[in-house]
């Protein structure tokens, strides 16, 4: 064999410390002990620290505080393997079995003193393993200090229960003597035993619970008072516990009580609602010895009654109210019910006592209701009201005295009333100078929009402002009253019917802690709400502007400085006969080239600014395209939008002829009605471009768009097929005041004329209209402002000429 294990196969408790020896061959050689690693189910290295050297070839390791083994399959036991340092490992293994011994083995005897019931329960993976039973034997009397299994043992039948426990019964039982029990555990490899236990069956009971359990709360003072019947064959002391809870709630916690000792059989304790009703539960178990509780007894109850007469009689109000037909006043007395601390615990009836001048008195009883209305014919009438239930009368009663008299002393000089919040009214209140004698206030209020019933509450005759807490809403009308209280009588009131506006007196800052928190929560909303609507204005005003950033123009443009923002926008201009203002500087022009492509780029430009598009009827070879206009003007208005302009720049076909007369020629020989149209805006620049800007209403109109929003030649126009480009032309001036012409081709080049020079050099002016020569001169001033074109790009460089021809 390569490899030789002692023992193979090991049976042993969890907790417990165990060794395996080992004689590795490696290449049929010995090897020596100390090229030997240990291995645990080939995933653990054991640690060489609990390896030792029995030989030179043979090696131990030792194994301490076990485990119990996690079966895996049907694998039921761990593999321990010992290989060659190289880490060669052969198939052989020893088989370790750990089970667990740990059964906690408890019994019980019943309350009667018949039987004793023992529990315990065991790991589901140790009956996996092997069979479990129970052995047991009884000494004479008591347990020796030092339990130990004895080969008299006898077996015990128990029955499997439910979570894997064990139940045994002991029938008849001594209750001194002392049972020593274990469990005994068989397996193929041997036999293993728990640690004994041993019970005394008169040390483990369980009594049985009080009877006749009875609850009460005790007059006067209103403590709960239990009492119970002792169990029966009790023997010795007893400790007694008692918990109880108010019977109209069944979510409320247990209170416990621990009676002392000696116990008898009846505890006094105190609650703090004498007029509730309360469930009482007792149980008992032995003071020596380690026994068990008893079960709760049967619940008892508590009966709500009286415990004492009611402390006071309650609190009361009057309204008056007169009858003018009659002659006759009624006043209604109003009371609030007695709180159940005060009446202890019930009313049974109120009583209403009346005494009037000359001694005479008599007695109401209401029964049921909160309120009575008597006539009031004496000059003064003084009225107590009493509570009365089955154990008396109320001792401490209040009056009050109807006075005539006295209702027409004026005591109060001012009420403010001010709504700190929908469930808060501050009243504040001033006293005349001689107003003395005052006893109490009463405070009177009711909601003037809704038939309520009036609200009211005594002050103490100290204060000068009270809260009253109650539901109100700014949009209801409500009165407030505040009635002085004398010895003799009720004084006059003083109401108000409105919130007092603006801020409160010094003396009412104790309602500032209400205030702020609402004037803080206000102030943020709004804060929040205007940066909310502040955002969606932005983006409401933005959301058709299309993003710069998106363009080649805006490339290297800051648009975080002002004046960038002055040259992107113009302002609107009228609509006179002239040309656009000196705001309006460009001018988009469509260009194209000569028919010819030797011939020279001479250009000839036309506005095409027309009337209404239905009128257009012309057509013209020397006409590159039709053009549209967004601007418009019509009879009647002197007024008009800013608009983008259009031109048709057309190079001449007769090399040195003159602009003018080419043009004349082009238009008098093919379309000559359009020479009419534009002859009174016409100008030349240089010797061969011949630029024309008609007035605010030409004759006839030529126009189309084309679908990149520029105008476009049609093809039909230019026989041959001559091809064409798209041009703008733009008038600027530069820092200096060197004003430039230039033309831009559509993203293919750009030229740039030399405005000056062609102006002045060459006298060119002298042939252009007067309106165009000022909008000329005005557009080259410096720093002129230039509006926001799209498609449109600036030259960076002067006297430069680029074109591309093709």
């Amino acid at each position: 064999a390569q490899v030789l294990y002692f023992p193979a196969q090991l049976l042993t408790s969890a907790g417990s410390t165990v060794s395996f020896l080992c004689l590795y061959r490696h290449q049929s050689q010995p090897v020596e002990a100390g090229e030997v690693l240990w291995w645990l189910n080939l995933a653990e290295q054991i640690p060489a620290s609990q390896y030792s050297v029995v030989s030179s070839r043979v090696s131990r390791v030792t194994l301490s505080d076990l485990r119990a083994t996690q079966p895996r399959g049907r694998f039921l036991y761990s593999a321990l393997y010992c290989c060659h340092r190289s880490g060669e490992c052969h198939h052989p293994y020893a088989e370790l079995y750990v089970v667990d011994m740990d059964f906690n083995i408890s019994c019980e005897t019943d309350g009667y003193l018949t039987k004793m019931t023992c529990r315990w329960s065991a790991n589901p993976n140790t009956l996996l393993q092997g069979s479990l039973q129970l052995r047991y034997y009884r000494s004479q009397i008591y347990c020796s200090d030092l339990p130990s299994p004895s080969a008299e043992s006898e077996v015990k039948e128990c029955h499997l229960q439910r979570n894997h426990s064990y139940e045994c019964t002991f029938q008849p039982i001594f209750l001194l003597s002392g049972y020593t029990l274990w469990i005994e555990f068989k397996h193929f490899l041997g036999t293993l035993q728990s640690s004994p236990v041993c019970v005394v069956p008169a040390d483990v009971v369980k009594p049985l619970p009080p009877s006749d359990v009875g609850a009460e709360l005790t007059r006067d003072v209103g403590l709960l008072n239990v009492s119970w019947v002792w169990p029966v064959f009790a023997s010795r002391d007893l400790l007694f516990q008692i918990h109880w809870r108010p019977g109209s709630s069944q979510e409320l916690p247990w209170q416990l009580y621990e009676v002392p000792h000696p116990a008898g059989s009846w505890a006094v304790m105190e609650v703090q609602q004498p007029c509730v009703q309360y469930v009482v539960q007792v149980r008992c178990r032995e003071r020596e010895g380690s026994g068990f509780w008893s079960d709760w007894s049967r619940a008892a109850q508590t009966l709500i009654q009286d415990i004492r007469a009611p402390l006071q009689g309650p609190e009361f109000w009057r309204v008056v109210s007169e009858d003018p037909a009659g002659k006759q006043r009624n006043v209604t007395l109003l009371w609030k019910p007695l709180r159940e601390d005060h009446s202890l615990c019930s009313v049974s009836r109120y009583i209403i006592k009346h005494l009037t001048p000359g001694n005479s008195s008599w007695l109401d009883f209401v029964d049921q209701g909160t309120s009575w209305t008597f006539p009031w014919v004496e000059p003064t009438h003084t009225i107590t009201i009493l509570a009365m239930n089955s154990l008396g009368i109320s001792a401490v009663n209040s009056n009050l005295t109807l006075s005539q008299q006295m209702s027409t002393v004026d005591a109060v000089q001012s009420l403010s009333a001010y709504l700190v919040n929908s469930s808060c009214v501050l009243l504040l209140w001033s006293l005349c100078p001689q107003s003395p004698g005052i006893k109490s206030f009463v405070i009177e209020w009711k909601n003037l929009n809704k038939e309520e019933q009036l609200k009211w509450l005594w002050v103490p005759a100290h204060l000068r402002k009270y809260f009253i807490y109650d539901h109100f809403l700014l949009i209801e009308k409500y009165q407030f009253s505040l009635y002085p209280v004398f010895a003799g009588g009720v004084g006059r009131a003083r109401a108000t019917d409105q919130f007092a506006q603006g801020g409160l007196e010094a003396g009412t800052g104790g309602s500032l802690h209400v205030l702020l928190p609402v004037l803080f929560s206000t102030s943020v909303l709004l804060l929040g709400a205007l940066l909310v609507s502040h955002q969606r204005m932005k983006k409401l005003l933005w959301e058709d502007v299309p993003n710069p950033k998106n363009c080649s123009w805006a490339q290297g443009v800051n648009f975080q400085q002002p004046e960038t923002l002055e040259h992107l926008f113009a302002k609107p201009v009228s609509c006179e006969p002239l040309l656009l203002e000196a705001e309006m500087v460009l001018e988009d022009i469509s260009i194209t080239k000569t028919l010819e492509k030797d011939e020279p780029g001479d250009f000839l430009g036309i506005d095409s600014t027309f009337p209404t598009p239905q009128d257009s009827e012309c057509d013209s070879a020397c006409c590159s395209s039709h053009l549209q206009s967004s601007r418009s003007c019509q009879d009647g208005e002197g007024r008009a939008q800013s608009e983008l302009r259009y031109a048709t720049v057309i190079s001449s076909s007769r090399g040195k002829t003159s602009p003018r007369s080419s043009l004349d020629s082009c238009f008098l020989r093919e379309h000559s009605r359009l020479l009419g149209a534009f002859s009174s805006g016409a100008w030349e620049v240089g010797d061969g471009a011949f630029l024309v800007f008609p007035g605010c209403q030409p004759s006839r109109a030529l126009s189309l768009v084309s679908s990149e929003g520029f105008s476009e030649p049609l093809d039909e126009d230019f026989p041959g097929g001559t091809e064409r480009s798209l041009y703008y032309l733009g008038i600027t001036a530069l820092e200096k005041g060197q004003g430039d012409l230039f033309l831009a081709g559509s993203s293919r080049g750009m030229c740039q004329l030399h405005s000056r020079e062609l102006l002045t050099e060459r006298g060119l002016l002298q042939h252009i209209p007067a309106n165009v020569k000022e909008f000329i001169q005005s557009s080259l001033k410096p720093n002129a402002a230039v509006p926001y074109v799209p498609q449109f790009r600036m030259a960076a460089a002067k006297g430069q000429e680029a074109t591309e021809k093709k």
